[in-house]
C-alpha cells in the first residue's frame, strides 16, 4: 500500500477488490482500499489505514486496555453512520474483546491493544475511536477526567481563553491537565487519575470544578444541560463522566469534510491565534505527524493523581 503515507489519493475509475498490510506478525487484509471515505476530499481506505499504520506508535498508548466504541462509515461520508458497542463474531480471535456489564446484562467490547487491530478496524471503516475513560480491568474506576469545551458557534478564541481558566483553575488545585482538540467544534481538557474513585465520585468533583469556573465568569461560561438556557455561553461539559460513557481517542479521524483530526496540543498553543479544533487532518498526514514527534503531552505526569487533596482545596476555594 505505498500510496497510502501521502496523505491523499487520486479517486480511481474502479475500485481494487483487496490489498494487504503487514502490522508486527501478522498480515491485515485491507478490502476494497480505494473506496472512496471522504468523497469531497478523493480520501480512500487505504489513506486512511496508511494514516492510522504511521500515527500507530502515538495512539495506541491511549488506547491499550480500554473498551472501545467504533463509529464505523461503512460507504464514507454520507452513506450509512453508526456506533459499534458489541464485537462481532466475526472478528478474528486475536483481537482483545472486554465484557462489561450494563444495566439487564453485559457489552463485549473491542479493545485495541496493538498495531495489527488497528489496521483491522480502519479496514472495516471504524473513523473515529471513543475510548472509556477506564481500563477494561477496572471498568467502574476512570483514570482520566474529561471536561469538554462546547462552544456555541464557530468563535475558537472562547474556546481557547475557557482552556487558559480551566487549566489555571486546575492548577490552583494541584491538578495536572493536557490539551486536544477534538476535530469537530471544541477542545478536551483531561486530568490524569489514580483510578481509586468510581464514576459517580469522579463526575460530582468535574462538576464542582465547571460549576466554581462559571461562577467566576457567569458571562463566558455555563454548566446549563439545556442549550436554550446557555445563550452564547460556552457550555463546560462534564458529561462524558459517567460509566461506559466515551470520549473521542487522541488521534482519532473525525467523520467531517476535511478529515480532521483530534490532535493532542501543548498548554503554549493556546496562545497561537490560528488555532482551531480542526487545525490537523488527513489532508496533511506530515503535519499530524510533526505534531505527535513534538510530544505535546511530554511534560504531563506519567501517574494520575488523586482527587482527596484537589477536593479539599476546592472546597476551600467555595
Amino acid at each position: 500500500m505505498n500510496a497510502t503515507d501521502s496523505g491523499t489519493r487520486a479517486n480511481p475509475a474502479k475500485e481494487t477488490a483487496a490489498d494487504t498490510v503487514r502490522a508486527g506478525r501478522r498480515t491485515v487484509e485491507i478490502h476494497r482500499p480505494d473506496k472512496v471515505l471522504f468523497p469531497d476530499d478523493g480520501l480512500t481506505k487505504a489513506d486512511v489505514v496508511g494514516y492510522y499504520r504511521r500515527v500507530a506508535a502515538s495512539m495506541l498508548p491511549q488506547l491499550r486496555g480500554r473498551p472501545l466504541m467504533l463509529e464505523r462509515l461503512p460507504e464514507g461520508l454520507g452513506g450509512p453512520q453508526f456506533m459499534q458497542k458489541d464485537t462481532p463474531d466475526h472478528y478474528p480471535d486475536w483481537i482483545r474483546r472486554a465484557r462489561v456489564a450494563k444495566e439487564g446484562g453485559s457489552v463485549t467490547h473491542t479493545v485495541c491493544d496493538d498495531k495489527a487491530t488497528l489496521l483491522f478496524l480502519a479496514d472495516q471503516a471504524c473513523l473515529t475511536f471513543h475510548r472509556w475513560l477506564s481500563r477494561a480491568g477496572r471498568p467502574g474506576h476512570p483514570d482520566r477526567l474529561v471536561f469538554d469545551l462546547d462552544p456555541p458557534g464557530p468563535d475558537f478564541e472562547a474556546v481557547r481563553e475557557a482552556a487558559r481558566q480551566l487549566c489555571a483553575l486546575l492548577d490552583e488545585l494541584g491538578l495536572p491537565s493536557f490539551l486536544m482538540t477534538t476535530g469537530s467544534k471544541g477542545l478536551h481538557v483531561t486530568v490524569p487519575l489514580d483510578g481509586t474513585g468510581d464514576f459517580d465520585a469522579v463526575r460530582g468533583f468535574a462538576q464542582e470544578v465547571a460549576q466554581v469556573l462559571a461562577e467566576r465568569h457567569p458571562d463566558r461560561l455555563t454548566t446549563a444541560v439545556r442549550k436554550k438556557s446557555r445563550g452564547d455561553r460556552l457550555y463546560l461539559d462534564v458529561q462524558r463522566n459517567a460509566y461506559a460513557q466515551t470520549a473521542v481517542a487522541p488521534w482519532s479521524l473525525r467523520p467531517r469534510p476535511g478529515a480532521p483530526v483530534a490532535t493532542p496540543i501543548s498548554r503554549k498553543q493556546l496562545d497561537d491565534p490560528q488555532l482551531t479544533a480542526q487545525s490537523w487532518s488527513l489532508r496533511d498526514v506530515a503535519g499530524v505527524l510533526e505534531q505527535a514527534g513534538s510530544r505535546p503531552w511530554s511534560g504531563v505526569p506519567a501517574r494520575g493523581r488523586s482527587l482527596n487533596p484537589a477536593r479539599r482545596r476546592l472546597n476551600a476555594l467555595r
